[in-house]
């Protein structure tokens, strides 16, 4: 069946990614254990691996753990690790049509699966012993695919409401939205008190509209009770008519002169320095704004975290989380025991305690959350778990012909035109390929007419 539910009968904390460009320390000690032969011998050549990483928010951290283990590991193992930007899965797809793949991947709950049917991951379970696998359970379609094991979890995410608490008392607003229509009403406000000093109520990171919908129509979208993404777990078909309502909100406050002017070609770092500044009422993010705002983008502002608005104020179904997922191995390794004792050494206790008490995340990690102290972050307490925050069942991605969902919903906020057409048209074409993915590729997706999305929450908060 489609649906899994993942990790109910665990007693996990659910990650906060309070991520940040902040600084970390070079504390990697008690690195997890494993089988595997040493990778290089007493020659004193060097083993050079590289970690690729689409992660801007703990890059810092991170460099710091690599340069310790360069520096600390007696293998004769160098690392190289290599950050890029938005164009992290294009980057990677090329690197393995050339000879350039890198030996561990930085992977996602949105790209794993992905990434695996690809073949670019290689599975770990060689390198697991009986104790390691209960240190770090696995989630069906996150972690593990067909009974084996790709990687190991370290963090998630929440999704929240962000507002400039500032402007909300200035335009004499003293809640956040809970309704679409609030969010509208609220951002026409906001704009209002603060547009003589460039302040405008709402914002979203279009340049890239995959990313802003993602991060915002999705949660409000799977608080209502619909699938963020627009596949309907009850039928196994894709609907995006449940989004309708969000889009329409989304234009009207871009027609009310409420959105933030140039969104068009806003990043989410821009936004977050606009934020920062107080030019911005409100927006929706990850739970990793709080370390953003305490060391990457310094607020000036009195700023807090609300749950995301409903369509209508009642909450239907859960505010999915991120994570569950962190480094794999790549298929293309010609160093593959090298590249695991550099996971190793990532996933050991100490590096993993200090991504959550320096306020890069809330460990997914039973023994670590059970000992490492919640970061002292600013703004920390609107992404703590609720009983609305669960984990959705995972949808069935496919490619369809001509223009994806995102991008239509972006070109309908700009242009005008049928909703409702754009909906159908998606809804043929998303269904196409899904019949073409189960038929050619071996994607499965079943009806669960017994799917309750509001039974989804609270299996994570304290």
């Amino acid at each position: 069946m489609m649906k899994r539910t993942l990790m109910t009968s665990m007693s996990l904390v659910l990650a906060l990614g309070l991520a940040a460009c902040g600084n970390g320390n070079s504390g990697g000690g008690n690195a997890a254990e494993g089988s595997g032969e040493a990778a290089t011998g007493g020659s004193g050549e060097k083993t050079k691996i590289s970690y690729w990483t689409g992660d801007r928010h703990d890059a810092d951290f991170v460099k710091e753990q690599v340069a310790e283990f360069n520096r600390a590991n007696t293998d004769g193992i160098e690392v190289e690790l290599v950050v890029k930007g938005d164009d992290f899965d294009t980057a990677l797809d090329l690197s393995f049509q050339t000879s350039d793949a890198p030996d561990v991947i930085r992977v996602k709950e949105n790209t794993i699966q992905t990434f695996y049917k690809k073949g670019f991951l290689a599975p770990i379970d060689e390198f697991l012993t009986d104790e390691l696998k209960a240190k770090f359970p696995a989630m069906p379609d996150l972690n593990e695919f067909d009974g084996k094991r790709y990687s190991l979890p370290n963090y998630g995410t929440t999704m929240r409401l962000v507002y400039n608490k500032d402007l909300f008392a200035k335009a004499g607003v003293e809640n956040p939205p809970t309704t679409l229509q609030e969010l509208v009403d609220t951002a026409k406000k906001l704009t209002e008190a603060g547009k003589a000093d460039g302040a405008y109520g709402f914002a979203l990171n279009f340049k890239s509209p995959s990313s802003a919908f993602a991060r915002s129509a999705r949660v409000i979208a799977e608080m209502s009770g619909y699938g963020g993404f627009g596949y309907d777990f009850k039928t196994a078909r894709y609907d995006f008519s449940g989004l309708e309502p969000i889009i329409n909100a989304f234009k009207q406050i871009k027609d009310d002169g409420s959105m933030l002017p140039g969104v068009e070609s806003l990043d989410i770092d821009p936004l977050r320095a606009q934020f920062a500044e107080g030019k911005i009422g409100m927006y929706i993010s990850y739970s990793s704004e709080p370390g953003v705002y305490k060391n990457q983008f310094p607020a000036k502002i009195d700023w807090a975290a609300a749950p995301a608005p409903t369509i209508d104020g009642m909450v239907k179904g859960a505010s999915g989380f991120l994570g569950g997922q962190w480094l794999s191995l790549s298929s293309k390794s010609e160093n593959k025991e090298a590249a695991w004792k550099f996971m190793q050494f990532m996933y050991g206790d100490q590096v993993l305690t200090d991504y959550q008490e320096k306020g890069f995340g809330i460990s997914m990690v039973p023994s670590i959350s059970a000992v490492a102290a919640t970061p002292d972050v600013n703004g920390i307490e609107g992404f703590l778990p609720n009983k609305n925050d669960g984990v959705w069942p995972i949808y069935p991605a496919v490619a369809p012909e001509g223009m994806k969902s995102d991008d239509a919903f972006f070109k309908y906020m700009l242009n005008g035109g049928d909703l409702k057409a754009v909906i159908a048209d998606l809804n043929k074409r998303y269904n196409v390929a899904l019949d073409s993915a189960i038929a050619n590729d071996g994607i499965k997706a079943e009806p669960d007419a017994g799917f309750d999305p509001a039974g989804l929450g609270g299996k994570f908060a304290k």
